[in-house]
């Protein structure tokens, strides 16, 4: 029997340390090629653990307990908390993506203006 795997943890994982992959280590293990990915191509990867966050969150539980929990026993029940952590990820990913734009125009533009 294998354990349950929450949805709400693997989001968690996916918006603070999906940098580093570790939503993928959660979800695979160790031998997971693409967590490993996340850890080589840290930088890029921030912005791809906060879309892994949406993505993970958005998925239904149904569908969420067929590709995790097959062999668990147990069903996923999802309720506010995931809608808190899905609006604060859009948020944050928003707000940093557009800081990244912002910074790319002002190095570009500018010389680095603001530093």
């Amino acid at each position: 029997m294998k354990p349950h795997k929450n949805k709400t943890f693997a989001t968690l994982l996916a918006a603070v340390l999906g940098g580093i992959g570790a939503h993928r280590f959660y979800l695979y293990g160790r031998t997971d090629r693409w967590a490993w990915l996340h850890v080589v191509l840290f930088p890029f990867s921030i912005f791809a653990g906060f879309i892994a966050a949406l993505m993970l969150g958005l998925t239904p539980d149904e569908k969420w307990d067929e590709q995790h929990n097959r062999e668990s026993g147990k069903t996923s029940n999802s309720g506010w908390p995931l809608i808190l952590l899905l609006v604060l990820t859009f948020g944050g990913g928003a707000t940093a993506l557009i800081a990244a734009i912002a910074r790319t125009f002002d190095l570009l533009f500018t010389g680095g203006a603001y530093g």
